[in-house]
């Protein structure tokens, strides 16, 4: 399973970026997490085949994930983005077992 992440740069506080991961195969879950320096791996967003979504307080009401129609891309759309959510974010599949993406940098700035 290959997944292939793109959207991330530099954004000044307040702004906005979209993430996608393409996925070679749908999963039963994708989503996304993000390690800041110095930190652990944290969940951001995830979401099921079925549409049910998760996201991690910090970004309720800022980020929104979505799915393509054939259940192989995920999107992150994150918007009034905080010096806080600077990042390596890593796109997830789950369908029996996890796999990860590369990662994908987000730097926000004050």
């Amino acid at each position: 399973v290959q997944l292939q992440a793109s959207g991330g740069g530099l954004v000044q506080a307040g702004g906005s970026l979209r993430l996608s991961c393409a996925a070679s195969l749908s999963g039963n879950i994708m989503g996304w997490y993000r390690q800041a320096p110095g930190k652990q791996r944290e969940l951001v967003a995830i979401i099921s085949n079925l549409g049910s979504k998760e996201y991690t307080d910090s970004v309720k009401g800022r980020f929104t994930i979505s799915t393509g129609r054939a259940g192989d891309t995920v999107y992150l759309q994150m918007s009034s983005l905080k010096p806080e959510d600077t990042g390596v974010y890593y796109c997830y599949l789950y369908n029996g077992r996890a796999y990860w993406g590369q990662g994908t940098l987000v730097t926000v700035s004050s």
